[in-house]
């Protein structure tokens, strides 16, 4: 299934198996406007996520995340993106020395004309991360570079407040089971408030993803939150962008 090859020094692994992406786009409701589209992982014929991620291990962990970053970018290239930014999910702890490892993202951005300062990077709160003050030096780094920053999943795995504390990103992204049934929960609501209250006061832009219903994006547009994604304005499109999502009316 893979093959040696070296890379930034290090003896790393060739993820072979082919994949492609699927494309969700993320919504300002508040303009209508696309702000971004994520790239989602897929097997070529239609596989989910899992499949592909079932198939990561320690030895092609740093191949498979070089590999999404470049595939993402060729296709956001080739696809009408128009003006909105792409954002690609990262795996911490595959990236041994961030300046080393941001090597061929940048060239492949170069090579297809793609914007650097469109791309932002996002690392799931659902990965253990082995080493806080490593991740830190990720993000840093990444800004240096002119990416935009974000946490993914927020307030359903390892990092939460602790992650905040030693770095601020440039977007929150609150998890659906926050999210889920906000209009109707009061618990939820003043978790989310709390939470929004602290972006407020670090200038992080907060971005709920998972938005289903009508009545949860009303919600947490009455709470401040601009920023969303979710079935009810788009499923994710196979190898394609959506540019024209639902917009419904949350007056």
């Amino acid at each position: 299934m893979t093959d040696k090859t070296p890379c930034g020094g290090q003896c790393a692994e060739r993820f072979a198996l082919d994949f492609t992406m699927a494309f969700q786009p993320i919504v300002n409701v508040q303009t209508g406007a696309i702000w971004a589209h994520e790239a989602l992982v897929r097997g070529v014929e239609g596989q989910g996520a899992g499949w592909i991620l079932d198939q990561v291990n320690d030895g092609n962990r740093y191949a498979f995340d070089q590999a999404c970053r470049v595939k993402a970018i060729e296709l956001a290239a080739a696809l009408p993106f128009q003006d909105a930014r792409l954002s690609i999910n990262f795996l911490p702890n595959a990236v041994y020395k961030p300046e080393a490892c941001i090597r061929t993202t940048l060239a492949a951005a170069a090579r297809t004309g793609f914007p650097t300062n469109r791309i932002i990077f996002e690392v799931t709160e659902g990965e253990r991360v082995l080493n806080q003050q490593h991740l830190t030096a990720i993000f840093v780094e990444y800004r240096r570079q002119g990416f935009m920053t974000a946490i993914d999943d927020f307030g359903a795995g390892y990092s939460g407040l602790n992650l905040l504390a030693q770095f601020q990103p440039d977007i929150l992204k609150l998890d659906m089971e926050l999210t889920r049934n906000i209009d109707q929960d009061r618990v939820r609501r003043g978790i989310v408030k709390g939470i929004l209250s602290i972006c407020t006061d670090l200038g992080i832009v907060p971005l709920a993803e998972g938005v289903e219903t009508v009545g949860e994006a009303k919600a947490l547009r009455d709470l401040g939150v601009e920023l969303m994604q979710g079935y009810l304005f788009a499923k994710p499109a196979f190898r394609s962008v959506c540019n024209d999502p639902v917009m419904p009316a949350l007056t």
